[in-house]
């Protein structure tokens, strides 16, 4: 393809009554009694002592949501998980670092959870550019990452051996396929691609375009944005030129609401199928746009919905455990972007699993267990296993769904 691209540049004390004596013997034998107590699975050092997983995400900034749906998905099942016992007879425990979107901050970050010992693995946020710059203080620290929301295929492909990067989330390289599939059956054959100048959407722009040739489809344009762009209307002037008969935008809530409001002020572009990466929904996007999602015709990528679960049964118990960890959730519709809550539900469950199998909480034997952990009936998909030592990516595209905002909540497009 030529040319197409505007690219920028871019704590028990043993108390004794007074007049009571105790032999020796028996003292020593109490005393060990007392020591076996303290170190045993179970025992006082492992109620203080609980294993930890840190959770290194946007808590804070425009894409909060998705950080938020991770740490409700991670707190269901650790619930669930110390209930049954927890792992190797300790607890399980959430520490959570806000990244606010930023790279060098989820270093930092990251070199803060790889200096706690107690530190078994940390949960990624939904943002590519920040853990594709965490990639390299992963493996200097050998600490299993486990990703829940972000795409990039080079996040999993990314060198490094051992690989110490895990996902339960969409593949771009997966991702790219069913989006172009999707607009063909639309009867869309003239695509004009809207992607951030991030890794995340370099991945996608070789995704989409390799999709779309198989399908002998030749996008109209591709136009590039920089994160914080606050209009599009010299964008949307190009794309209508080149005669594009849809948007594929690749971006995250606060810029897909700066182009959405663009779209509203340019008539031409209003009456134009917009599909949309899942980046859209980890966020405040729909609260800000409201009613005017309705003047658009938006569809975007999803993998679950609490209203259209794979499994029922396993959903409302999930479900039940969201309500205990978070007083606010009375029904599935305050569940904002349930893919980051079951996501990271299956991971922590995963990881417990693998935590088992080791038989001992050693950062480097997990990760090797991560790749050997049974098969497993997690909430998104049955894995036969998840991982594999060739294959750290757990979904596919048959676990992909487009779906709509409908008055206000996520629901998938029945097609």
């Amino acid at each position: 393809m030529k040319n197409l691209s505007n690219r920028n540049q871019e704590n028990k004390y043993i108390c004794f009554a007074k007049d009571q004596r105790i032999r020796t013997q028996d003292a020593f034998a109490l005393l060990f009694t007392f020591t076996l107590f303290l170190f045993a699975p179970g025992g006082v050092k492992a109620q203080e002592n609980p294993i930890i997983i840190g959770l290194n995400a946007d808590m804070s900034t425009a894409d909060a949501e998705s950080g938020q749906s991770i740490k409700l998905g991670a707190m269901a099942a650790i619930e669930q998980i110390n209930a049954q016992g927890g792992v190797l007879g300790r607890n399980l425990s959430l520490k959570i670092l806000d990244h606010r979107r930023n790279p060098a901050r989820g270093k930092i970050n990251m070199q803060t959870f790889g200096r706690n010992p107690d530190v078994i693995a940390v949960l990624g946020g939904k943002h590519t550019p920040v853990v594709l710059a965490e990639l390299e203080t992963v493996h200097e620290l050998k600490i299993p990452y486990l990703i829940p929301w972000a795409a990039g295929t080079t996040i999993i492909e990314n060198g490094f051996t051992p690989n110490y990067v895990f996902r339960v989330s969409v593949r771009d390289e997966y991702a790219g396929g069913f989006l172009a599939r999707y607009a063909a059956r639309q009867g869309l054959v003239r695509p004009g691609l809207v992607l951030e100048q991030t890794g995340w959407g370099r991945s996608n722009e070789k995704s989409l375009v390799n999709a779309f040739d198989q399908l002998g489809i030749t996008p109209a344009w591709v136009e590039w944005f920089n994160w914080g762009e606050s209009c599009f209307m010299s964008s949307l002037e190009r794309l209508h030129r080149a005669g594009a008969d849809s948007f594929i935008f690749v971006g995250n809530s606060p810029d897909g609401v700066s182009f959405i409001r663009s779209i509203l002020q340019h008539p031409e572009s209003m009456k134009t199928p917009i599909i949309s990466h899942w980046g859209i929904a980890g966020g405040d996007f729909e609260e800000i746009l409201g009613a005017d999602l309705d003047r658009v015709n938006l569809a975007f990528l999803q993998t679950f919905s609490f209203f259209d679960p794979p499994f029922p049964e396993r959903a409302q118990t999930v479900f039940e455990l969201l309500q205990k960890v978070s007083p606010d959730i009375a029904s599935v519709r305050d569940i904002k972007a349930p893919t980051g809550v079951a996501h990271a539900y299956d991971l922590v469950h995963i990881l417990s699993k693998a935590i088992n199998l080791a038989g001992i909480s050693r950062r480097e034997d997990v990760r090797e267990a991560l790749e050997n952990v049974p098969p497993y009936h997690g909430l998104m998909r049955d894995y036969k296993p998840a991982f594999t030592p060739q294959n750290h990516d757990a979904l596919d595209a048959d676990d992909f769904r487009m779906a709509r905002f409908v008055q206000g909540i996520i629901k998938p497009i029945k097609d």
